[in-house]
C-alpha cells in the first residue's frame, strides 16, 4: 500500500485503489502503449479542427450596441481592426453569485487561464469578454483580479441572439470588410479548455493559419512557428529572424519525424 492510500485510510476515508508500483522499464512501456493513443487523439482534433475551418458562416443582419471603456462600440469595433474575433459571455452583473465583488467562479477561472493576448493578435485575432456590467464595475474587477483583456458592457439583445443569455460561451466571428459573420459557437464543458492562444486559434475559421494545418484553398497561412515571438515583440509586416527560422525548422522537422511514429 502507498503512503497516501495508508493515509486516506488513517483520516477514515476508504482506501484508495492505486495503480501498481513497476519498474522504470515497465512504466516507460506503459507510458508509450497510452502515447498511441494521445497521438491519434491529437490528430482526431486536429481534423475536427479543420472540419470547423468548413463550418458555414451566418451573416450578422442586426446591429449591436456595447459599451467600452472609450464609450459606444459596435460589433465591428470590438474586431479593433483585426480579421477574427472571439467573444466570450461572462457573467458579471446584478443577481450573479459574487456581486459585485466579483464575477461568477466559473467565469472567473475561465478569465485566469487566459494567455498573453499579443499572440492571438499576431494571427490577426482579437478576443474580448463582455458582461452586463457597468463598465465601471468592470474597470474595477479588472483591476481587482489583474485582468487585461478588453471588456464591454452589453446593452441590447447581443446575448439572447447568441445563445449565452442563461449561460456562459465563446462566439466566433470573422469579418469581410464592414460584414460580420458568426461562424462558431461553443459553450458548457467546451469552455474549459478555453485560455491558450491555440485553443482560440482552433475556434476560429482561419486556424493557427500555419502551412501543415488542412485548411481550404486561398487561407492564409506561414511557414509553421515562424511567426511566433515574444509578446512584448510583434511588428506589423516584421522582417524574418534568419536565427529564430533555423533553430524553428530544426525543431519542426523533429517534431514532424516523431509525429509520424505510431
Amino acid at each position: 500500500m502507498t503512503a497516501s492510500a495508508e493515509n486516506g485510510r488513517k483520516s477514515g476515508q476508504p482506501a484508495m485503489h492505486t495503480p501498481p508500483v513497476v519498474s522504470p522499464q515497465a512504466w516507460e512501456a506503459a507510458r508509450e502503449q497510452l502515447l498511441v493513443k494521445e497521438k491519434a487523439q491529437t490528430r482526431a482534433r486536429d481534423a475536427l479542427a479543420a472540419e470547423r475551418r468548413r463550418m458555414p458562416w451566418m451573416a450578422v443582419e442586426k446591429t449591436y450596441a456595447f459599451e467600452g471603456p472609450g464609450g459606444k462600440a459596435s460589433l465591428l469595433d470590438l474586431f479593433e481592426g483585426r480579421r477574427q474575433l472571439i467573444v466570450y459571455r461572462a457573467f458579471f452583473e446584478p443577481g450573479v453569485f459574487g456581486w459585485p465583488d466579483h464575477a461568477c467562479r466559473g467565469c472567473s477561472l475561465g478569465a485566469d487561464q487566459v494567455g498573453h493576448l499579443a499572440h492571438l493578435n499576431a494571427r490577426d485575432t482579437t478576443l474580448v469578454y463582455a458582461s452586463r456590467a457597468p463598465q465601471a464595475d468592470i474597470a474595477r474587477l479588472k483591476a481587482r483580479m489583474g485582468w487585461e483583456m478588453p471588456w464591454y458592457t452589453i446593452t441590447d439583445s447581443f446575448d439572447a441572439d447568441f445563445g449565452v443569455d442563461e449561460w456562459h460561451g465563446h462566439n466566433v466571428f470573422i469579418r469581410d470588410g464592414e460584414r460580420v459573420f458568426r461562424t462558431y459557437f461553443i459553450n458548457t464543458r467546451g469552455d474549459e479548455a478555453m485560455g491558450t492562444v491555440w485553443s482560440y486559434l482552433d475556434a476560429t475559421p482561419l486556424g493557427r493559419q500555419e502551412v501543415w494545418e488542412d485548411s481550404p484553398e486561398g487561407y492564409p497561412q506561414t511557414p509553421t512557428y515562424k511567426w511566433w515571438n515574444w509578446h512584448d515583440s510583434y511588428a506589423a509586416d516584421p522582417a524574418a529572424d534568419k536565427k529564430w527560422a533555423e533553430v524553428s525548422e530544426a525543431g519542426e522537422a523533429a517534431f514532424r519525424e516523431a509525429s509520424t511514429k505510431p
